[in-house]
Protein backbone atom coordinates (compact mmCIF):
# COMPACT_ATOMS: atom_id res chain seq x y z
CA UNK A 1 0.00 0.00 0.00
CA UNK A 2 1.24 3.57 -1.11
CA UNK A 3 2.18 5.99 2.29
CA UNK A 4 -0.83 8.37 2.83
CA UNK A 5 -0.54 11.56 2.87
CA UNK A 6 -3.01 14.78 3.96
CA UNK A 7 -3.59 17.89 2.79
CA UNK A 8 -4.97 20.45 5.60
CA UNK A 9 -6.62 23.46 4.32
CA UNK A 10 -6.53 25.30 7.15
CA UNK A 11 -5.84 29.47 7.72
CA UNK A 12 -5.59 29.18 11.71
CA UNK A 13 -1.89 28.80 12.81
CA UNK A 14 -3.45 27.62 15.63
CA UNK A 15 -5.73 24.85 15.05
CA UNK A 16 -2.96 23.66 12.73
CA UNK A 17 -0.87 23.57 14.99
CA UNK A 18 -3.65 20.98 16.89
CA UNK A 19 -3.78 18.87 14.34
CA UNK A 20 0.21 18.17 14.75
CA UNK A 21 -0.38 17.88 17.98
CA UNK A 22 -3.09 15.41 17.98
CA UNK A 23 -1.06 13.26 15.26
CA UNK A 24 1.79 13.41 17.46
CA UNK A 25 -0.57 12.39 20.43
CA UNK A 26 -2.03 9.56 18.56
CA UNK A 27 1.89 8.84 17.48
CA UNK A 28 1.00 8.65 13.57
CA UNK A 29 3.45 9.96 11.31
CA UNK A 30 1.93 11.22 8.50
CA UNK A 31 2.87 13.66 5.60
CA UNK A 32 1.61 16.87 5.63
CA UNK A 33 0.89 19.46 3.31
CA UNK A 34 -1.20 22.65 4.19
CA UNK A 35 -2.65 25.23 2.58
CA UNK A 36 -3.87 28.56 4.09
CA UNK A 37 -6.63 29.63 1.67
CA UNK A 38 -8.93 28.40 -0.83
CA UNK A 39 -6.88 30.17 -3.44
CA UNK A 40 -3.76 28.34 -2.39
CA UNK A 41 -5.48 24.83 -2.44
CA UNK A 42 -7.09 25.28 -5.89
CA UNK A 43 -3.71 26.19 -7.19
CA UNK A 44 -2.00 23.57 -5.31
CA UNK A 45 -4.31 21.14 -6.25
CA UNK A 46 -4.71 21.40 -10.51
CA UNK A 47 -0.67 20.31 -10.20
CA UNK A 48 0.23 18.45 -6.92
CA UNK A 49 3.63 17.64 -6.19
CA UNK A 50 2.27 14.76 -3.53
CA UNK A 51 -0.98 13.49 -4.05
CA UNK A 52 -3.21 13.63 -1.41
CA UNK A 53 -4.75 10.35 0.09
CA UNK A 54 -7.54 12.96 2.44
CA UNK A 55 -7.93 16.55 2.64
CA UNK A 56 -9.09 18.10 5.58
CA UNK A 57 -10.66 21.27 4.75
CA UNK A 58 -11.45 24.26 6.90
CA UNK A 59 -15.02 26.18 6.24
CA UNK A 60 -14.20 29.68 6.99
CA UNK A 61 -11.55 30.44 4.79
CA UNK A 62 -10.12 33.92 3.72
CA UNK A 63 -11.46 34.93 0.21
CA UNK A 64 -11.92 31.55 -1.49
CA UNK A 65 -13.94 30.12 1.41
CA UNK A 66 -14.23 26.23 1.75
CA UNK A 67 -17.56 25.83 -0.09
CA UNK A 68 -16.22 27.46 -3.55
CA UNK A 69 -13.19 24.80 -3.37
CA UNK A 70 -15.54 21.76 -2.16
CA UNK A 71 -17.29 22.96 -5.28
CA UNK A 72 -14.06 23.58 -7.58
CA UNK A 73 -12.73 20.08 -6.73
CA UNK A 74 -15.76 18.18 -7.62
CA UNK A 75 -16.55 20.13 -10.62
CA UNK A 76 -12.97 18.44 -11.69
CA UNK A 77 -12.35 15.35 -12.80
CA UNK A 78 -8.42 15.07 -11.24
CA UNK A 79 -10.32 16.04 -8.08
CA UNK A 80 -13.54 14.76 -7.98
CA UNK A 81 -13.27 11.54 -5.95
CA UNK A 82 -10.66 12.68 -3.49
CA UNK A 83 -12.25 12.28 0.10
CA UNK A 84 -12.64 15.49 2.07
CA UNK A 85 -13.53 15.76 5.16
CA UNK A 86 -14.81 19.62 6.10
CA UNK A 87 -13.62 20.18 9.52
CA UNK A 88 -15.37 23.67 10.96
CA UNK A 89 -16.49 25.76 14.14
CA UNK A 90 -19.97 25.64 12.52
CA UNK A 91 -22.74 23.17 13.53
CA UNK A 92 -24.92 25.01 11.17
CA UNK A 93 -27.42 22.96 9.93
CA UNK A 94 -27.15 24.88 6.78
CA UNK A 95 -23.34 24.61 6.73
CA UNK A 96 -23.59 20.96 6.87
CA UNK A 97 -26.38 20.89 4.37
CA UNK A 98 -24.36 23.09 1.68
CA UNK A 99 -21.21 20.79 2.07
CA UNK A 100 -22.72 17.89 2.01
CA UNK A 101 -24.48 19.15 -1.27
CA UNK A 102 -21.36 20.18 -2.63
CA UNK A 103 -19.76 16.80 -2.64
CA UNK A 104 -18.09 16.83 0.95
CA UNK A 105 -17.47 12.88 2.29
CA UNK A 106 -18.18 14.39 5.98
CA UNK A 107 -18.48 17.16 7.95
CA UNK A 108 -17.14 17.56 11.42
CA UNK A 109 -17.57 20.03 13.86
CA UNK A 110 -13.88 21.17 15.87
CA UNK A 111 -14.07 20.21 19.53
CA UNK A 112 -12.96 23.21 21.44
CA UNK A 113 -11.30 20.18 24.39
CA UNK A 114 -8.20 19.04 22.74
CA UNK A 115 -9.05 15.62 24.13
CA UNK A 116 -12.07 15.51 22.31
CA UNK A 117 -10.40 16.81 19.08
CA UNK A 118 -7.56 14.44 19.40
CA UNK A 119 -10.22 11.12 19.26
CA UNK A 120 -12.39 12.88 16.78
CA UNK A 121 -9.28 13.08 14.50
CA UNK A 122 -8.16 9.43 15.72
CA UNK A 123 -11.61 7.92 14.74
CA UNK A 124 -11.60 9.85 11.39
CA UNK A 125 -8.29 8.83 10.24
CA UNK A 126 -8.73 5.19 11.46
CA UNK A 127 -12.03 5.22 8.93
CA UNK A 128 -10.17 7.01 6.01
CA UNK A 129 -6.98 5.91 5.87
CA UNK A 130 -7.33 2.49 7.30
CA UNK A 131 -10.92 0.85 6.91
CA UNK A 132 -11.80 2.32 3.50
CA UNK A 133 -10.93 1.57 0.73
CA UNK A 134 -9.46 4.76 -1.41
CA UNK A 135 -9.78 5.76 -4.89
CA UNK A 136 -6.50 5.30 -7.20
CA UNK A 137 -5.52 8.70 -6.86
CA UNK A 138 -5.26 8.27 -10.87
CA UNK A 139 -9.18 7.16 -11.63
CA UNK A 140 -10.21 10.93 -12.08
CA UNK A 141 -7.57 11.55 -14.59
Amino acid sequence: MSEHRLLIVEDSDEDFQAIQWALGRLERTLPLDRCVNGDDAIDWLSAPPHWPSLILLDLNLPGTDGREVLGALRADPRTRTLPVVVLSTSASERDVNECYALGANSYLTKPVNFTQFTDQLRRTLDFWLDAAQLPNREAGV
